[in-house]
């Protein structure tokens, strides 16, 4: 019986030194949570009153969110006596490898997030970029959609976009050589 008592108080012993680090560890994480929703609100609010597209913004939005529960999960866990060195540096790989494999897509986006901020070009302009021309129908996160002059649909990818010289002719014509103005 005196093993069993034995066992028993180490068992009370450890919750009760660990107690305080989970109580702190939870007020980190709500502490988090509470930044990650005024930090969601700043970029909604400084993001409306520049103007900026609302995709660009909900990207924005979700990417701050992520960031700031990340740190406080992490910020908790170290909190709680969990060595996070090697967790860390597993993200830091992981990242790593998903950028790496993904480089196409992030390019496509992060170029995709400036057009819609900076508005070279708006829909219904005509544009001839990357060796394609047409009328823009359509401008997202990864492509930017021309009609071409058969009807058919052009996805130019926004990194080409973004990189590559554009010609823009505002409104559905593009004016002829031979007009005299």
């Amino acid at each position: 019986m005196t093993a069993i008592g034995g066992h028993l108080d180490q068992l009370v012993n450890a919750v009760v030194l660990l107690a305080p680090r989970l109580l702190a560890s939870v007020a980190i994480l709500l502490a988090f949570w509470g930044v990650s929703v005024a930090l969601q609100a700043i970029v909604m609010r400084v993001g409306s009153m520049r103007r900026i597209h609302v995709d660009v913004l909900v990207m924005l939005r979700q990417t701050a969110r992520a960031a700031a529960l990340g740190l406080g999960v992490v910020t908790a866990l170290g909190t709680t006596g969990i060595n996070v060195t090697g967790l860390v540096a597993g993200l830091g790989l992981t990242g790593f490898a998903l950028g790496f494999a993904l480089k196409d897509i992030l390019s496509n986006i992060v170029a995709g997030a400036v057009i819609l901020s900076y508005r070279p070009f708006d829909n219904q302009d005509r544009v001839s970029v990357a060796g394609y021309e047409g009328l823009v129908t359509q401008i997202d996160m990864r492509y930017t959609t021309l009609r071409g002059d058969d009807d058919r649909r052009i996805l130019v990818p926004n990194a080409a976009v973004l990189t590559n010289a554009v010609s823009v002719w505002s409104g559905e014509r593009r004016p002829r050589p031979d007009a005299t103005v």
